[in-house]
């Protein structure tokens, strides 16, 4: 399983910002795909994570009601929208991907089998 993300940039608190992950072609049906992220100097965290063949989501508590994900089977793709960034954010946001996990919560709690690259976001005061 490939994994690219894309999305990242330089934007000002406030602000929003997608992050697209585009997965390799092949079904991901029994797949838990999602996000990930890691700030300069902290451990990589969960963020939230998407049940492909249910589209059931689960987040982390402290991007609840900011960000969404969501997927496009016909792209093969994952999306996270982030709303009302601020400068707690920053960090390399990292796509991933787990054939094991039978509900999106698992991400949270078990290793992912894929990664991606990541793709950085930094917010500026």
């Amino acid at each position: 399983v490939q994994l690219q993300a894309s999305g990242g940039g330089l934007v000002q608190a406030g602000s929003s910002l997608r992050l697209s992950c585009a997965a390799s072609s092949r079904t991901f049906d029994n797949y838990v795909l999602g996000w990930f992220r890691q700030a300069p100097g902290k451990k990589r965290e969960f963020v939230s994570s998407i049940l492909w063949s249910t589209s059931n989501t689960y987040y982390a508590d402290f991007v609840k009601g900011r960000f969404t994900i969501s997927r496009d089977s016909s792209k093969n793709t994952v999306y996270l929208d982030m709303n009302d960034l601020q400068s707690e954010d920053t960090a390399r946001y990292y796509c991933a991907a787990d054939p094991w996990a039978t509900n999106a919560r698992q991400m949270a709690t078990l290793p992912p089998g894929y990664w991606g690259q990541g793709t950085l976001v930094t917010v500026s005061s």
